[in-house]
């Protein structure tokens, strides 16, 4: 498997906010997330970045 964890940039630092994502949608400016676990979060947020290699997804709230 090749699960990624998910931050979100929160006061300039990473937050971790879900980990072994393994589904990301985005609708309506807003993106949710999905682990291998069942578990589920959404964010008003956008991709800052994703790294597959590091195993990242960062995410930056809007405004």
């Amino acid at each position: 498997m090749c699960e990624v964890s998910a931050y979100l940039i929160q006061g300039g630092k990473e937050k971790l906010i879900l980990e072994s994502v393994d589904t990301l949608d985005s609708e309506d400016g807003e993106i949710t997330l999905g682990n291998i676990f069942g578990e589920q979060k959404r964010v008003k947020a956008w991709i800052k970045s994703l790294s597959l290699v590091d195993r990242k997804i960062i995410l930056e709230h809007e405004g």
